[in-house]
């Protein structure tokens, strides 16, 4: 059962890779995905436990056929023809030693495209890495409050082999009561390496306050 804050059937539906589903389902696995409720939005990925997880969501991304960008860190993309790989699968690249920084340059970003009704969607694993740590970084949940986007959740979910998109939320901006919601419906979910998921939690304490900052 799915959970959203947008009316159905969403605007934007796609026509993904025959392919990709091909692999997915030779390797067991199924994408449960309905279209997207808006032309810009935030996606995060939970959890975020193993190497393999990379594999797994660009196979889901091309056989649904999104387009969605992603984070990354800058010297990644230095790299040569690994970064134009990067930037061909949708990499953003990103300094991550100044994380309000680009928390504003993307809230800025977002702000012109919504003005120019362009397509941009951002999908973020907000662990920010395979292993244990004691919440999510704050970048995914002050990017999408204060640019007022739509929140998809991207439940990747080894022990049944699914990834689903189909939780979409209207974030409040009080963080805890969002976190709480968000936990709920990441209930029962598990990754490739139980034991590394993060709880459901922001690690910035005083994000409340921060995040009803909207320009």
């Amino acid at each position: 059962m799915s959970v959203s804050d947008f009316p159905k059937p969403y605007a934007l539906q796609f026509r993904g890779s025959r392919i990709a589903r091909a692999l997915l389902r030779l390797a067991g696995w199924q994408v449960l995905f309905q279209g997207f409720p808006a032309q810009q939005g935030v996606l995060v990925v939970y959890p975020h436990t193993s190497n393999w997880d990379f594999i797994v969501m660009i196979l889901a991304k091309w056989s649904v056929g999104v387009q969605v960008s992603f984070w990354g860190k800058d010297k990644l993309f230095r790299i040569p023809l690994f970064g134009a790989w990067l930037r061909w699968l949708g990499g953003v690249p990103v300094a991550r030693t100044s994380p309000r920084g680009v928390v504003g340059n993307m809230v800025d970003g977002f702000v012109r495209k919504k003005a120019q009704g362009d397509y941009f969607w951002l999908g973020l694993a907000p662990e920010g890495t395979r292993k244990y740590i004691a919440g999510w970084r704050s970048g995914f949940y002050l990017t999408a409050v204060q640019a007022q986007l739509p929140l998809g959740l991207i439940q990747l979910d080894y022990a049944r082999k699914q990834v689903r998109i189909l939780d979409f939320i209207s974030l409040s901006g009080q963080a805890d009561a969002d976190m709480a919601r968000i936990a709920d419906l990441c209930a029962g979910v598990q990754g490739l390496n139980p034991a590394a998921a993060a709880p459901v939690v922001l690690l910035d304490p005083a994000i409340d306050r921060a995040s009803t900052v909207v320009p």
